[in-house]
Parts: C-alpha cells; structure tokens; sequence
C-alpha cells in the first residue's frame, strides 16, 4: 500500500443485521418463498416472518461488509459506507463491522426506517434464502460518499443489493467518479439475478462505463447478457470490463482478463452454509489484487476463502483468513 492510499479497499452497500435459521423445504413451501434466491420484503412481512422462523443467530452482515470483514480477516486495511439508523440494531452493526477492524464513520440516521435486517433461512443442503428489509439502507444517497475516504482508497467496491434505489445508484455513479478521478479502481459485484433482472440496462451501463473488476456468480452473469450458456456470457463480458470473475459453486472460478483466461478449482470441504461465499471470494481476490498477485494467485485466494465461508454457519470468517490466502 503506497503512502497517498489511506485504505487498500473501501466497501459501499447496504448495513444490515442478518438474521440466520435453519429450516426445512416444507417451510419455504408454507411460506412462499423461492429457494435460494433474495426477495426484498416490507415491515409487515418481516415482522410476521421473523415470528415464525425458528431460533436465530443475529450478526451483522451485508453483502459489501461481509465482504469487509473477511477482507480484514485476510490482513487487509477496509473501510465501509453504509447507512444505519440510531438504534440497537444500528448499534450493533456499527460496533461489530469496527470491531472486525473496519473504518466506519457513515452518520446513523435520526429518523426515517429503522436499521436494515435480512431473514436467513438455511436448508439442510445449504442453500440459503433471504427475505430483506432494506430500512435506513435505502436513504444512503450521493451525500453520504465521503470523497476524502474514495480518492484515498486503492479499490472502491460497490454492492449490486444497494443498485434498487435511485439515489443510491447516484451514489454508485458518484463514487465511482472519484475513485477513477483519483486514479483508482471501482469493482462491483452484481450480488444476486434478482438484481440484475430489475436492473439490467443500468447495470450494464454501470460495468461498461465505470468497472474496473467485476464478481458474479454464472447465474447473474447470464442474467446480465440474457445468454443461455455461460460461455456466450463469458464472452460478452470479457468486452466489456478490464476484468471479470465469475464463480460456479463446486465448479469453481473462472478469471477473465485482457485476453487471459484462468480457471480456479474450487476449494474442497464439508459445505455446511453457502452464505457470504461470493463475499468472501470477492474479499480473497481483491486481498491478492491490490498486493499485486497475479490473477491466478488473486483467484486461488478468493476460492479459499470462499472455502471458508461454506465450512461453517454464517457469511463471516470463523477462524482468520491470513495464514490461509498467504499459501495461495
């Protein structure tokens, strides 16, 4: 890290606490809930879910702070941007995303929603469902991008999840608009079809214009270019962006890039939880990018720590991620 960078990477998404609990398919099914995939919900529908969930294990999570914290768990110097509101669930996302070792001096909200929550619901094979209250995440606006912490960032990283509404899609274009402004680079992840099916032509935009790195697993990537394989998609992208990561689960990555093309065997290990496991990929790969690997290296240290993040319950690093990128 030169001396003009203040922090290697900065996160910009949505501050939510998650709410994870296992459940069976017969809940999904009385639920009407669509396995696997996110589903944004209102306060009613939280409330009542959240009534009839089983026990629950409550973490501050988000995609692009997820991503956060395993990049600090790797060794990496983060901060983030994200709004929360000023009560115990904003508390305690602002105490734990700090405690993880990341800068976070967004203002709380005095009035409007309250802090963000997504319902995790986990199936014995691992999938994971989200149900997401977006609260106070969807007040963070071009105001809140600190343009002091932007230019001083190697790496600016924004989350598909936060592309729904307007002003903060304004604050994407705004972010990335310093970043590249001060010389440096803007990653994006698209997160979730879901996302990218409401937002196709401007996330298309967005990755043609202002992307420097783009994640996404082979479904959002489809999704993106309406390809019916994965390789016309691959091919779609490697135009459009300097460079591309694409995960396929058990398949592992492949690593596009300048007319290099890298395949990443996936780590091998007990898959007990899939959530965060884009994040902690996304947070590997970026560790490598900004120490200057090579991409393969980047690649092999996104897969482990995706590896990680699968081994155990919950999207955050249960053990640190240091030692285990540095054999990458």
């Amino acid at each position: 890290m030169t001396a003009s960078v203040r922090h290697e990477l900065l996160g910009i998404g949505n501050a939510i606490v998650d709410v994870l609990a296992r459940c069976d398919d017969a809940f999904l099914a009385r639920e009407g809930l669509a396995k696997g995939m996110m589903t944004l919900i209102d306060t009613p529908t939280a409330d009542r879910l959240y009534g009839r969930m089983g026990p629950g294990v409550e973490v501050s999570g988000g995609s692009a702070a997820n991503t956060m914290a395993a990049f600090a768990s790797c060794g990496g110097a983060g901060a983030f941007i994200g709004k929360v509101r000023d009560d115990q669930l904003g508390q305690v996302f602002r105490h734990d995303i700090r405690a993880a070792g990341i800068a976070y001096d967004t203002p709380p909200a005095v009035d409007g929603p309250p802090t963000a929550r997504c319902l995790i619901l986990v199936t014995p094979d691992a999938q994971r469902t989200m149900q997401t209250f977006l609260g106070a995440c969807v007040n963070l606006g071009p105001e809140d991008i600190e343009h002091e912490t932007v230019a001083g960032a190697a790496v600016t990283y924004l989350e598909g999840y936060l592309f729904d509404p307007p002003r903060a899609k304004e604050a994407f274009r705004a972010a990335a608009r310093v970043a590249h402004g001060a010389g440096r680079l803007v990653s994006l992840s698209l997160s979730d079809p879901f996302c990218v099916n409401r937002h196709r032509d401007d996330f298309r935009a967005l990755v043609r214009d202002e992307v420097d790195v783009l994640f996404a697993n082979e479904h959002e990537i489809m999704a993106l270019y309406e390809a019916a394989d994965f390789d016309t998609a691959m091919q779609a992208v490697r135009a459009e962006t300097r460079i591309a990561c694409l995960t396929r689960s058990e398949k592992g990555s492949v690593i596009v890039a300048d007319g290099e093309v890298h395949v990443i065997d996936a780590v091998r290990t007990s898959v007990v939880d899939t959530t965060g496991a884009g994040d902690a990929y996304a947070a590997g790969f970026l560790f490598g990018l900004t120490r200057g690997w090579p991409l393969a290296r980047c690649g092999r240290a996104g897969a482990i720590a995706a590896g990680e993040a699968i081994s155990h319950f919950g999207a955050r690093p249960a053990v640190p991620l240091a030692p285990l990128v540095a054999a990458a």
